[in-house]
């Protein structure tokens, strides 16, 4: 980066092997600068060390980064290079992604918090190694509708008056939505059996809501990440989807495969000059 003042940007935790080598020469993150292992000379074989890049200090400054923060065009592009460079290298290896715009001032104070988190790093990425990050959701879909004040004609009945029929349609919609609600928490049990069966760890995640929500497509009432065995996988895609069966009014989704974000906490890191949580998806 010339002589320009620069931040080390880390975008992962991860150990360095012969695979990697072959992947980091072409891997461009943010700004799009090259993508490194940075670890201590003297590491241990087997050692986690941090993939990072150089970042120019101007823009990736703590001021620079409040007002980057507010640009949305800034925002998905940035996090698009994060996840892009945590795909390519999860692909390869067992990753532990960090969060988006985790930075320190120079390579020496980032490598004196890989030393300080060596152990917590390995532990973690013992725990994702052969394992996989899967999405479930379930959703309450919408109310097809009740019949409205004309239905009685249709069905040969005596009319009702439209205050009758109004109430009669507002108590069909109640004991309507009450079902769903409860056909949902039937879909929750079961897929609470499915990942005591198949994850290792689940998170559960806020529900989503607004633009997060799936639009149209119902609402959003479970929203978990489930840690699973690479050899399992198959098995719990499946029973996911058996768990959404026979439950009318309920929509049961599985995505994935993910990088291991939901399972990738660690304690905040010393003294870096800004983080930010990522903004984007889990999917």
């Amino acid at each position: 980066m010339n002589d320009e003042p620069a931040l080390t940007y880390v975008y992962a935790a991860a150990v360095p092997t012969p695979r990697l080598d072959a992947v980091l020469p072409g891997l461009h993150g943010v700004e799009d600068a090259p993508v490194a292992f940075l670890a201590p000379h003297a590491a241990a074989p087997g050692a986690p060390a941090f993939l990072t890049s150089r970042v120019p200090a101007d823009r990736w400054s703590e001021e620079a980064l409040r007002a980057r923060f507010e640009d949305l065009d800034w925002l998905e592009g940035t996090a698009r290079a994060h996840h892009r460079v945590i795909e390519a290298l999860t692909a390869h290896t067992t990753v532990l992604p960090l969060r988006m715009a985790t930075l320190y001032r120079d390579d020496a104070r980032a490598l004196a918090a890989l030393r300080e988190q060596r152990p917590a790093l390995a532990e973690r990425l013992a725990l994702l190694a052969h394992h996989t990050e899967y999405g479930v959701k379930a959703y309450v879909t919408p109310d097809p509708g009740t019949p409205g004040p004309g239905a009685d004609d249709a069905a040969g009945t005596a009319p009702r008056s439209p205050g009758k029929a109004y109430l009669q349609a507002r108590r069909a919609q109640h004991h309507a939505r009450e079902d769903r609600y409860r056909q949902a928490g039937v879909a929750a049990e079961r897929i609470a059996a499915v990942a005591a069966r198949y994850a290792a760890h689940v998170v559960r995640h806020p529900v989503q809501t607004g633009p997060l929500s799936d639009g149209g497509a119902g609402e959003n009432v479970l929203n978990d990440a489930c840690l699973v065995a690479d050899d399992q996988a198959d098995a719990f895609r499946a029973a996911v989807r058996e768990a959404g069966r026979d439950l009318p009014g309920v929509r049961v989704e599985v995505t994935g495969p993910w990088a291991p974000y939901s399972f990738a906490t660690l304690p905040a890191p010393p003294a870096p000059t800004g983080t930010a949580d990522p903004p984007g998806p889990r999917p």
